[in-house]
């Protein structure tokens, strides 16, 4: 016997694939959220590794390689997994998964039959699916697109006629973009965007903000028509503001500490050996 939903302010949501085939899933909680999905015998669903939280009996757990992955090795040098978890129902009663979202997030369902069978993230913003889906890392071979970091280097495409739940931090905003419509967002904070979506990258300022200062260095000019999903708190803002408030002061910005130090000490070894050289003259 399948386990009830709990209560919660979320109302059960019903999933109908293209071949009527009917999942029921909840999601749980406010920020931190999780996704409960009930399994019919011998249905089965696609997560990211770690992702499972609790599970019913009769779900087992097989860890696969994502072969389709075009970016494989770029996603292993930076730390990425390249490899998903396999949740399926093999009783004869219905079964539940439990799926949490890996930070301070929320859980986004996307059906992808209404978006065109494709849409673009963030890495590490899919979570998990149901049904016919498709996820790949691949390259964006646009130099002017290549950011300096994994994130926008990286870009994942989520494909196929099934449901995928993807992550955003903090708050989550959804835009409408209509043809021609222009939205200008900071690239970490964008979760998610439609395939007709047009991406461009504008560099803000002079490259010597990354030294002084790089904050909203780097920002994203999505041309519509097309839906966005904008994240408030990035992942990897949250993380640097933790790791700021634990550690020493001198510590709090590296490695740009360590490169305005490198600078300083340039500077004064200018300063010193000039005026050596007009001590002599």
């Amino acid at each position: 016997m399948a386990a009830p939903f709990f209560s919660t302010p979320f109302q059960p949501f019903v999933y109908q694939s293209p071949q009527d085939v009917v999942t029921p899933f909840q999601i749980l909680g406010g920020e931190a959220q999780i996704v409960q999905i009930m399994l019919k015998p011998q249905e089965k669903i696609i997560a990211k590794p770690g992702s499972m939280c609790y599970m019913s009996g009769s779900i087992q757990m097989e860890n696969v390689v994502a072969t389709e992955n075009e970016a494989g090795v770029w996603q292993w040098l930076f730390g990425k997994n390249t490899t998903s978890i396999v949740l399926h129902n093999t009783g004869t009663t219905d079964g539940f998964v439990g799926i949490a979202a890996p930070s301070l997030a929320r859980i986004l369902p996307i059906d992808l039959a209404k978006f065109g069978g494709e849409i673009l993230c963030q890495p590490d913003a899919f979570l998990c699916s149901i049904n016919d889906v498709k996820v790949s890392n691949t390259i964006d071979q646009r130099p002017h697109n290549l950011v300096a970091s994994a994130e926008g280097f990286l870009r994942q495409k989520i494909s196929g006629q099934g449901l995928a739940f993807v992550v955003g931090g903090g708050s989550v905003v959804q835009k409408n973009l209509e043809v021609g419509e222009t939205l200008a967002v900071d690239v970490p904070s964008i979760v998610a965007v439609s395939s007709t979506v047009n991406v461009q990258i504008k560099y803000n300022g002079p490259m010597r903000r990354v030294v002084f200062g790089n904050d909203n260095l780097v920002t994203a000019v999505l041309t519509g028509p097309g839906i966005v999903f904008i994240q408030s708190m990035p992942f990897h803002r949250l993380s640097q503001r933790i790791a700021r408030a634990v550690t020493s002061p001198n510590m709090r910005d590296n490695p740009k500490f360590f490169i305005q130090i490198a600078i300083f000490f340039f500077l004064a070894y200018v300063v010193v050996v000039s005026s050596l050289i007009l001590t002599d003259i």
